[in-house]
């Protein structure tokens, strides 16, 4: 009961400041993308340490870190490794939904960063625009986010890797750097308990240009899951065998 209650409010005070970094950050985000890169880290890093000393809840990156442009192919479990990629990062975009730029706060340094909305609704239209997208945006060197499976996965839940990974990896012709994650175990995509731990994000070898397209998707799918089961175990997530 006492790490519920310290959850709660650990939450609340989350979302509290966050339009007050926003607003804070707003005079520089505006004429800079930097500005706006400076107040989403300030804010994620934020989190991290009030997450360390009010739930118990540490953070993590392992592996190497990109610094060029790539693609990133991530695990996705909870709004915890959204902001670990990215502050992990150099120069970070997501590919996200479109509702999200309607999201107050969110929505508008999304704008900002140069993130790529799709509508989900619209499959093949949606791998077009967000391809499209891409393409006029690549004046912006960085680091571009997919989460491969096109929503937060729970636990012990297999959902299948979406053909629009491989498509950006083809069109973009650059590295794909896979990302695995056990945050789900301690951070979970509902419910408002935080439990201690730790949570890691981990970027994992990168996979070079130039593979066919299913060879790829196997692969991507393979270390992802393989290395996000062992976090999650790492983390004390037992899995149901008979479900």
């Amino acid at each position: 009961m006492f790490q519920y209650v310290r959850s709660v409010i650990f939450i609340i005070q989350m979302y509290i400041s966050m339009p007050v970094v926003g607003l804070l950050f707003a005079p520089w985000a505006m004429f800079s993308r930097k500005g706006a890169y400076a107040a989403c880290k300030t804010y994620s890093r934020y989190v991290f340490w009030t997450a360390s000393w009010m739930v118990g809840l540490r953070c993590e990156v392992r592996g190497t870190v990109p610094q060029g442009e790539a693609l990133i192919a991530a695990k996705h479990q909870s709004f915890l490794d959204i902001m670990m990629i990215f502050t992990a990062l150099p120069a970070a975009k997501f590919i996200m939904k479109k509702e999200i730029l309607m999201t107050p706060v969110i929505g508008q340094y999304a704008r900002r960063l140069g993130c790529v909305a799709v509508d989900r609704g619209k499959r093949g239209a949606a791998i077009e625009k967000m391809v499209a997208d891409v393409n006029a945006g690549r004046a912006e060197p960085g680091q571009l986010i997919i989460y491969s499976q096109g929503t937060r996965v729970p636990p012990g839940k297999k959902m299948p890797y979406k053909v629009g990974t491989a498509v950006l990896y083809e069109q973009l012709n650059q590295p794909c750097v896979p990302v695995a994650t056990n945050v789900g175990v301690l951070w979970p995509k509902r419910g408002m308990l935080r439990k201690p731990g730790v949570a890691v994000v981990e970027f994992m070898p990168q996979i070079a240009p130039g593979m066919e397209r299913n060879a790829f998707m196997k692969e991507l799918e393979t270390s992802v899951e393989d290395r996000s089961d062992a976090l999650m175990a790492e983390a004390g997530f037992e899995r149901d065998e008979t479900s």
